[in-house]
């Protein structure tokens, strides 16, 4: 678990050490145990160290192996490294460290573009074929690992956030049209390849890039599970789904056991995290430390799950620390957290990510977490009435349950300089839905869901937040086999009981009745959920700067109408619309974005 960055020059120009450095330098806290540079004449690699898997000098990197002409940066983990390193030896390959890292490394070599398919796990890789003076990129399946790229005439870079990216100087910081459309339609999410800059692309979960010295370059996707019946499951019945999901979610919490440092879980108190802790003590893991985290009450809303994560703790004798912060400490977290974010992400509950990262950090460097499950086994409210929607009207279903605005609303919020001049929101969601792949309206809901929505939402969040603090986050639920076995399930099995039907009979063999049965809960901010106090204060302030006056991003009698009447800025689905506005505003400011 790193953080990657690099420049290659396809113009016969030497690439910028310094850019590169400065890149490296912006990602410490991705990476705070070691750096490293190489240089090739045409390209340059930089790394940010976080030691998880072979924690000698044998697994730093850059990584290079002059035997094989090879050299590679690479961010994540792959979990079924000891037995591709024997696959590989028995192949007559050598090795000269125990990390996954030299494993992928020695994939390519033995499999070429075809390494990916042997790698189980999260990774973002960058690989140098020096012979063939190629390079080669690669995102994992589910995007759990992220890859930003800014391109310009004879030039790639790449890093492992979007501020990186901005540290290395010369990128076009304008605001993509088609991007802010996105942004301001689905709950802030900005699905890949774009971002809400112009200049700043990032690559796609399950793409493999290759490009060539003279920058000629080719993407193919290497993974996309069909959403229908296979006639491999053929009479299976509901027992016999739950039996294969339940040994699929065992595997996938056991292989994300690896590493040479302890695992803990982030223990929010729902049926996902309470899972994973109760797997991972049928495993065998004793004295496992559990982390919670609660804020104040507000307005009768509670700030915290802490009597379920108790129970749970209790129930398999968890080492369980309980986070309890109040009002005060949240207006710095915000500032705090988005100068963190790779991207702005509107969701309240990233503050709370930040924070348990924080104090997770100071106990273990690996954690398992709970994010996925809702998008993979239909968990949300809106996939509900989906059952009885014709497959055809997919895309009208799920535009009226999650949309914020419609593109004509759009043009009451945004200036005419940043209008988008066709729905490009919903043109991209009725061509995802309309793919064939998925047998019925749920089932294309459940892929966007997976495939496109989720790597830019709670994985992206995630990964930004835990990585802000020097902690690596896995997701059990993200698994690739888990995934695929999901996808083939029959929905009825994923929608029933109100959602993630399959999952609750799993759990009922583990957790006790009051945690499956309980009512679906979140990451509860009140304080940022109804944009009060000192948050409206900052939010207010944001959208007031001069820089957001000089921006002219949005129309000012629709932000004086938020302000005005802040019972109005609630969205549908349970998106905050000033929320929304006022952390894109904070974010560009914080990233210095003119």
């Amino acid at each position: 678990m790193c953080g990657i960055s690099g420049e290659a020059r396809f113009d016969g120009s030497v690439p910028d050490g310094d850019a590169v450095l400065r890149m490296s330098e912006a990602m410490r806290s991705r990476g705070p145990d070691g750096e490293g540079r190489w240089n090739d004449g045409w390209i340059t690699l930089g790394h940010r160290r976080l030691t998880i898997i072979d924690l000698s000098d044998a697994g730093a990197q850059p990584m290079v192996r002059d035997d094989l002409g090879l050299a590679l940066v690479f961010n994540g983990c792959i979990y079924n490294y000891p037995r591709l390193r024997e696959e590989l030896r028995e192949a007559g390959h050598t090795f000269r460290s125990t990390s996954d890292t030299e494993v992928i490394l020695v994939a390519y070599a033995e499999w070429g573009e075809d390494f990916v398919d042997h790698l189980v796990g999260m990774f973002a890789v960058v690989l140098v074929d020096r012979a063939r003076r190629r390079l080669v990129l690669a995102r994992d399946r589910l995007g759990i690992k992220p890859l930003y790229l800014a391109e310009s005439p004879g030039r790639l870079r790449f890093a492992s956030t979007l501020p990186a990216l901005l540290a290395a100087g010369d990128v076009d910081t304008g605001i993509d049209p088609v991007a802010l459309h996105h942004y301001l339609s689905w709950h802030s999410i900005v699905p890949a390849p774009r971002t809400i800059l112009r200049g700043v692309r990032k690559l796609p979960p399950a793409t493999v890039r290759v490009v060539e010295a003279d920058g000629r370059s080719r993407e193919r996707v290497y993974w996309r599970p069909d959403y229908q019946r296979d006639a491999a499951h053929a009479g299976m019945d509901a027992r016999d789904w739950q039996a294969a999901v339940g040994d699929a979610l065992r595997t996938a919490v056991r292989r994300r056991l690896v590493a040479d440092v302890p695992v803990g879980v982030l223990l929010s108190g729902g049926l996902d995290s309470s899972m994973i802790v109760a797997l991972l003590a049928e495993a065998g893991q004793h004295h496992l430390q559990t982390f919670s985290i609660g804020f104040d009450s507000r307005g009768g809303e509670s700030g915290d799950e802490f009597h379920y994560s108790d129970l749970v703790a209790r129930t398999f004798g968890t080492d369980h620390h309980r986070i309890q912060l109040g009002d005060d400490d949240l207006e710095p977290a915000v500032r705090r957290t988005i100068e963190a974010m790779t991207e702005p992400m509107g969701s309240h509950d990233v503050v709370a990510f930040h924070l348990l990262s924080e104090q997770v950090a100071r106990h273990v460097k690996v954690a398992q977490s709970g994010q996925g499950a809702d998008e993979v086994f239909a968990g949300y409210a809106y996939h509900q009435p989906l059952t009885g929607v014709p497959r055809d009207d997919a895309a009208e279903a799920f535009a009226a349950a999650f949309f914020d605005r419609t593109h004509a609303e759009l043009d009451q919020v945004v200036d005419p300089a940043y209008a988008c001049d066709h729905d490009a929101s919903r043109e991209l969601l009725a061509g995802h839905l309309a793919a064939p792949g998925a047998d019925t309206a749920l089932d294309a809901v459940l892929r966007l869901d997976t495939h496109l929505m989720l790597p830019d939402d709670p994985v992206k969040r995630v990964d930004s937040m835990s990585m802000a603090w020097g902690l690596e986050v896995r997701t059990p639920f993200l698994d690739q086999d888990l995934v695929t076995l999901a996808a083939a399930c029959p929905p009825e099995h994923k929608v029933a009981q109100g959602g993630k039907g399959i999952l609750k009979e799993v759990a009922r063999e583990a957790l006790p009745a009051e945690v499956v049965d309980r009512p679906k809960g979140y990451f509860p901010v009140p304080a940022l959920r109804n944009v009060d106090g000192p948050v409206r204060h900052l939010v207010a302030e944001a959208l007031a700067a001069p820089a957001a006056r000089e921006r002219g991003l949005f129309r000012p009698g629709y932000v004086a109408e938020l302000l005005a009447e802040p019972d109005r800025a609630q969205a549908a689905a349970g998106s905050n619309k000033l929320w929304q506005l006022g952390l894109l505003e904070l974010w560009l400011q914080s990233h210095g974005i003119r």
